[in-house]
């Protein structure tokens, strides 16, 4: 769709040519919710299948910041660094987490300069775009800027329509196309919430056995989201 069309295309170039792209790094940031540790991931399994000689890591901030704690704890920091500086293609997930973080973000900061200098590629996401990040040092966020920022915006109504029919048919659920363009309508702000919805709507029918019309439709998204009641 519309809302991460540029991060997506950008992953697929990185996929395709890992560190040769001039989106190096991809910085992908939005709300929570909207796809970005899908996306991630995605490209770290999609450079994998292109080219299995890669070391590839996906990693998310927070674990980033224990296993550095605990390589200082240990006196093992030149292990870590040398472990991280052979990664081919490394991932970071929500990056604005090493806000604050003063010996983390030294750390990455020469990660960050040798694997890039080497031609190897980062991809790294945060819920919010650089240019309003706290906390972090402004040689990071320079860094961070090299490549492409790309925001993954709330869905429109014909993905989340689309996300909603690929999510019921993998699940081999029936629903009136009524009540999926009801919780498209109303469930707007991310793919977690859609998601929530066809699972609440399959306990309350099978669970309860209530019939699966627009009442309990209705029931459920106002339980997720605040819907002024519309008559029918």
């Amino acid at each position: 769709g519309n809302s991460n069309k540029l991060a997506r295309t950008a992953g697929i170039s990185i996929a395709n040519e890992p560190g040769k792209t001039i989106f190096n790094p991809l910085f992908v940031f939005g709300q929570s919710g909207v796809g970005k540790t899908h996306l991630a991931n995605s490209i770290g399994v999609m450079t994998k299948q292109l080219h299995p000689e890669k070391r590839i890591l996906y990693v998310s901030a927070n674990t980033f910041q224990i296993q550095y704690t605990d390589a200082v704890r240990n006196n093992t920091v030149n292990d870590f660094l040398n472990f991280y500086q052979t990664i081919d293609l490394l991932i970071v997930d929500d990056i604005q987490e090493f806000a604050g973080k003063t010996g983390t973000q030294n750390t990455f900061f020469h990660i960050f300069n040798h694997l890039h200098q080497t031609g190897k590629q980062l991809v790294l996401t945060s819920d919010r775009s650089p240019a309003v990040m706290q906390g972090l040092e402004q040689r990071l966020l320079t860094r961070f800027k090299w490549g492409l920022s790309a925001e993954i915006e709330k869905p429109d109504f014909d993905l989340r329509k689309s996300i909603l029919e690929n999510k019921i048919y993998h699940d081999g659920l029936e629903i009136p196309e009524e009540i999926i363009n009801y919780i498209a309508e109303y469930v707007t702000d991310n793919v977690r919430d859609l998601e929530g919805t066809i699972a609440s709507l399959l306990a309350h029918s099978t669970l309860v056995d209530m019939p699966l019309n627009l009442d309990l439709a209705e029931k459920i998204v106002s339980r997720i989201v605040n819907v002024k009641r519309i008559d029918h």
